[in-house]
């Protein structure tokens, strides 16, 4: 049997690290949260995961890929400096992916290194979706497109999807949601994605944990007329907004709770985050021209109900109906539609680790 692969998911706060066998399976895995970002821990996680075991090749998760790679690619010393050139479009992400890199080749030496990017599933989005209306000057001078995130996610929420349901991927049209931290939506046409909700950042969409989502640009000039700071505007958006803005709490989990309790905070900031999930849902089938079906995957996705149900009530009219035993009893990778159902429901597992090791494979062999 060939060596494993070692995938290295370095996100802004967390390290997810896996060990992954040719047939598609994790071996071994472990996490730090929180991580501390630095190449060091990193390393010494790594090492504490694969002993003195062989390593075949390295997968490395990296959010930005820019407009220049859309695809897996080997990371030598000339690629690694062109994602970090990257790191002004992803200055919370892009240091931990680098970190990882330089981590896992300290360990494990000189076997293949391949870099997976996040955006690199939306690189051919229509021009049509990916284009922002903005000066021809600014269009020209910058790289201002949408760009979108979560790629490997939604991928493989496609995938899984179309072996649930026993069809070719490139045959369905598919509405992805990642509901985690970050959340996210894709549009998937045969396998493809054809819209997402994300955009230049990672800000763009839905409302998230601590993220704002869409905000009207015109909101944000007047705020920093009235004395904002760029610094203070970027904090809010990013740290101070969301769920935590709307309800104080960041976790989905507490605010449920809290709306149990008939919290007025609480209530409100669940409606906000539902009737803005519902209307990018409907957004993307319009994108697509017709829905086979919805996936719920990342943590909220996945462990739910209360908010899948929220959703299917509200998007009855698309041809989505749940069935409400099948949703509260859903664990990985399972069916909540209602049998007849126009439109299919599924959930999820997000296993972003065998995407790359796919990918990985997929380079390596080609």
């Amino acid at each position: 049997m060939a060596d494993p692969i070692l995938v290295v998911n370095a996100g802004s706060s967390t390290l997810k690290l896996s060990v992954v066998r040719s047939a598609g399976a994790a071996v071994g895995s472990s996490t730090l949260d929180p991580w501390d970002g630095g190449a060091d821990s990193a390393a010494d996680a790594i090492s504490a995961l694969v002993g003195a075991g062989p390593i075949r090749a390295v997968g490395h998760r990296v959010v930005h890929g820019g407009a220049s790679f859309t695809g897996p690619v080997l990371v030598d010393a000339e690629t690694r400096d062109a994602i970090a050139a990257l790191t002004p479009l992803a200055p919370l992400h892009q240091p931990g992916g680098l970190a990882g890199i330089d981590a896992a080749r300290r360990v494990v030496g000189d076997v293949p290194s391949v870099a997976c990017f996040d955006t690199a599933f939306h690189a051919h989005l229509p021009i049509a979706a990916a284009t922002y209306a903005l000066p021809a000057e600014w269009r020209a001078r910058w790289p201002l497109r949408r760009y979108g995130f979560h790629g490997l996610s939604h991928r493989w929420a496609a995938g899984r999807a179309a072996l649930l349901l026993d069809r070719p991927v490139d045959e369905l049209a598919v509405v992805t949601c990642h509901l985690g931290a970050g959340a996210s939506l894709c549009a998937v046409a045969g396998g493809a994605s054809v819209d997402t909700t994300m955009g230049f950042t990672p800000l763009e969409g839905l409302v998230m944990a601590t993220r704002s989502g869409s905000v009207d640009p015109g909101l944000l000039v007047w705020l920093l007329r009235q004395g904002l700071t760029l610094d203070e505007l970027e904090e809010g958006l990013e740290h101070g907004s969301g769920l935590l803005g709307l309800a104080g709490t960041d976790d989905l989990r507490e605010v449920l709770a809290a709306r149990a309790r008939h919290e007025p905070a609480a209530r409100a900031a669940f409606e906000v985050y539902v009737h803005r999930l519902c209307r990018e849902v409907a957004a993307m089938t319009a994108a697509l021209g017709r829905v086979d079906a919805i996936v719920f995957t990342g943590g909220a996705g996945e462990r739910s109900p209360v908010l899948r149900s929220a959703v299917g009530s509200r998007l009855g009219y698309l041809g989505i109906v749940l069935d409400e035993a099948a949703n509260a009893a859903a664990g990985a990778d399972a069916s909540i539609g209602s049998p007849g159902a126009r439109v299919d429901a599924l959930v999820v597992t997000a296993r972003e680790d065998l995407e790359i090791a796919g990918l990985v494979e997929e380079l390596m062999a080609g």
